[in-house]
């Protein structure tokens, strides 16, 4: 999680509806021929393609996933392999200008997506899934799909450290600190939602009830914010981009600072019905390998609240000091 918050303190300059940018003679022959793909970006999308291919695989051939966690890794492994080779295919063909969405947006934008997803899943595929595994062919197949996944996520993280904006350029909004941290943004609140699957935990307590819209409200914003700059709509708002950046991060910033207070405060004091102790949860009491008790839910939404709240925070401060130009 603290991959984002590493290109922290630089100033950029962004457009809104187009980007300009200096180019050599060589590297215009590259666009649309195979030659691309022996350039650094090039071999590392390949990589990319390999190890999320050989991950897959890998636990195909031996049908090594069961239940929500194994499946969430294996969507992870395919859909990362599906729209990177639809990358590489637009690369290899120069079909960037008939891409449907702007090409200088989502290949960094799903980059990230996509090194997130692979962290995920390099994470709770083995804590969740491969250590109940008896000893054997299929346990030594899992566990070379999690080291490719591994990879993966390196390969992604990779791609997003050198597609960034860099100071003073002008670029596209998912290339920026707030982009990215708009992709961050979403993809927490997909994690809470993943933990809030079970309405027990927040039903029949309005308080809690309104933490949970919090965290959807807040998600469709940053999602529109996405989707508006990968179809290049920014411009169809009936108010200046930067001012609704800054409009929503501070709406989120207070609706996040209620939801950090109220979520605790009902699900672990005992004053209001919560269970201070997870010895005082029934479903803690034995280890299922495929499931998280409800203490054990309850905290990690409350930790992922505080780290979103973060989030926000520099998302403010950023959208703040974001130059915009029209170009």
């Amino acid at each position: 999680m603290l991959f984002f918050f590493f290109f922290l303190a630089m100033p950029v300059t962004v457009t809104r509806t187009t980007i300009t940018t200096t180019t050599t003679s060589s590297s215009s022959n590259v666009v649309g021929s195979p030659r691309a793909l022996t350039q650094p970006l090039g071999l590392l999308r390949l990589l990319q393609l390999i190890s999320t291919c050989v991950a897959f695989s890998l636990v195909a051939s031996v049908a090594a996933w069961t239940g929500p966690m194994g499946n969430w890794a294996m969507f992870t492994w395919c859909f990362c392999f599906a729209v990177t080779l639809i990358i590489l295919i637009v690369e290899l063909g120069g079909l960037q200008a008939r891409f449907p969405l702007s090409w200088r947006n989502f290949p960094i934008t799903y980059a990230c997506y996509a090194a997130l997803f692979c962290l995920s899943s390099s994470i709770i595929y083995p804590t969740t899934y491969v250590q109940f595994m008896a000893h054997g062919r299929t346990r030594d197949h899992a566990i070379a799909a999690t080291t490719f996944s591994c990879i993966a996520c390196l390969a992604y993280a990779t791609e997003v450290a050198w597609t960034r904006a860099r100071p003073g350029e002008i670029t596209g909004y998912m290339a920026t600190v707030p982009g990215l941290l708009k992709v961050f943004e979403t993809f927490v609140a997909c994690i809470i939602f993943a933990f809030l699957s079970e309405p027990f935990l927040y039903q029949q307590k309005p308080a809690l009830e309104w933490c949970v819209a919090v965290y959807a409200i807040c998600f469709i914003l940053a999602a529109v914010t996405i989707l508006l700059n990968l179809g290049d709509c920014t411009n169809m708002l009936p108010i200046p981009f930067p001012t609704f950046l800054s409009g929503l991060a501070l709406l989120s910033v207070l609706l996040y600072a209620t939801a950090i207070v109220l979520w605790p405060l009902y699900q672990f004091d005992q004053r209001y019905g919560g269970h201070p102790r997870r010895a005082s949860d029934s479903s803690c009491t034995y280890t299922h390998p495929h499931s998280v008790c409800y203490w054990d839910r309850r905290l990690a939404v409350a930790i992922l609240t505080g780290v979103n709240l973060l989030a926000y925070l520099c998302d403010l401060v950023y959208s703040a000091r974001l130059v915009f130009v029209k170009v």
